[in-house]
């Protein structure tokens, strides 16, 4: 149970203490009244009195009804002060009220006030002069002061019709009440202060807070600007590493085809001048073709084969286009169709392909390449092997390097040998959508 919650339920007792004191004395005054009318000493009771009283059932009715109504109004809310000020104004009519018809004899009523006052004037600026003001008027309304202005009788009055041991009870049990009261009042306002207190703390700690979450924004922030900076020059160092590669693929398979092309037109050139005029004019196209993909390349654009041509088209004239430079046997076997691959995954392909080949021819001096492009469920397969010298011992060159960096973006992978010739095994994502039994068919 919170602090607020515990002001509460100690507000209830305090209402509850209120009702059971005001109609204990109530019920004793109009006991006294009944039994003079009963003794019928009812005329020497207001000689004594020297004041106006009325019937002893209507000062129960009376007191007990202006009770309930300042317990009706205390129930009352108000967002506003202008009517959180009538709320109290009229409580302090009540109030007042219940204590005339007593008498003057109890002021507990009051002080429910100003604990109810306290609790809706928790954060007004009339919070102060509202309680100041109640307190005068729980310190003024007495019998002794207010005797002067109105004509009402004392309780003591009241407490002379009984016997002296039932008088000294019950006033002993109206001193006990109203010293009650005084006490439930005290445990009431240290529960509110101390519910404040927190919410006080609970608030700073908010603060507190909200400071450090934004100390953390603010080192996010930073975070983001040098991550956005580095990832600036990541793009570039890619965007770079990606131009050298378009550079080098293009550049080296032309440049990979003219030599070769250019050696065997030297061998032809004293027994078939015919033939090597032919492999001459071969070669000099893809010098025209290698420098228009250099220039593609640069302006950062697709090679021109894909440009022109699908997929298939553009890998079946880099393998004829090598044929006919070279006297290499390239078996080229397509399985799968190569249609509904986006362009960042054509350009892929086609690299891995004009690579291979590229590095059979340059490195491995093959004479017989084979090429195999197949697809298993959702993974398309090429597979490139030659008969060249191999290599025991694999070092990734700038070829393999990029084949491999083309292919992770792709979340592919790369496998390859240097037993028995040189093998390249290239796994890429299929993301369109074939089933899986059509994949099998075409395995």
């Amino acid at each position: 149970m919170t602090q607020r919650q515990m002001s509460d339920y100690v507000l209830i007792i305090m209402k509850n203490l209120n009702l059971l004191a005001v109609l204990f004395l109530a019920g004793v005054m109009a006991a006294s009244i009944h039994g003079h009318i009963q003794a019928g000493t009812s005329m020497d009771f207001m000689m004594t009195a020297r004041g106006f009283t009325w019937a002893g059932w209507k000062i129960i009715v009376m007191a007990a009804g202006l009770y309930v109504a300042c317990l009706l109004v205390m129930s009352m809310q108000s967002d506003s002060a202008a009517g959180l000020i009538i709320k109290i104004s009229v409580e302090i009519i009540l109030g007042f009220l219940v204590s005339y018809v007593l008498g003057f004899g109890y002021m507990g009523v009051i002080l429910l006030i100003l604990a109810d006052t306290m609790k809706y004037f928790p954060k007004s600026k009339l919070k102060f002069p509202v309680a100041v003001v109640i307190s005068f008027i729980y310190l003024f309304i007495n019998y002794e002061f207010m005797s002067v202005y109105f004509d009402v009788i004392p309780l003591s009055v009241y407490l002379d019709y009984f016997q002296s041991d039932a008088r000294a009870l019950m006033a002993g049990l109206q001193n006990a009440l109203t010293s009650l009261n005084t006490f439930v009042f005290l445990v009431y306002m240290i529960f509110l202060l101390w519910a404040q207190l927190d919410e006080k703390e609970r608030i700073l700690s908010l603060n507190r807070q909200l400071n450090e979450a934004n100390s953390e924004l603010q080192k996010a922030n930073l975070q983001l600007e040098k991550y956005a900076e580095e990832k600036e020059q990541m793009v570039a160092t890619r965007e770079r590493n990606r131009l050298a590669r378009e550079i080098h693929d293009t550049l080296g398979h032309a440049l990979t085809g003219i030599i070769t092309g250019t050696e065997a037109s030297i061998a032809l050139m004293d027994v078939a001048p015919d033939m090597a005029k032919e492999q001459l004019k071969v070669i000099a196209e893809v010098a025209r073709q290698g420098i228009t993909d250099v220039r593609r390349s640069v302006k950062a654009l697709r090679p021109d084969a894909l440009e022109k041509y699908d997929l298939e088209k553009a890998i079946y004239n880099i393998v004829e286009d090598m044929r006919n430079v070279s006297n290499i046997d390239i078996d080229y076997q397509c399985h799968t169709s190569l249609n509904g691959f986006n362009n960042d995954e054509e350009e892929i392909i086609y690299r891995i392909v004009q690579e291979s080949i590229t590095n059979a021819v340059r490195h491995g001096h093959a004479t017989a390449i084979s090429i195999d492009i197949s697809r298993r469920y959702g993974t398309l397969i090429v597979r490139i092997a030659d008969n060249g010298v191999g290599c025991a011992d694999v070092k990734k060159g700038f070829g393999l390097h990029h084949m491999e960096e083309r292919l992770n973006l792709l979340q592919g992978s790369l496998h390859y040998s240097g037993d028995r010739g040189f093998t390249i095994e290239a796994r890429i994502p299929i993301r369109w959508g074939e089933s899986e039994e059509e994949g099998e068919r075409n395995d």
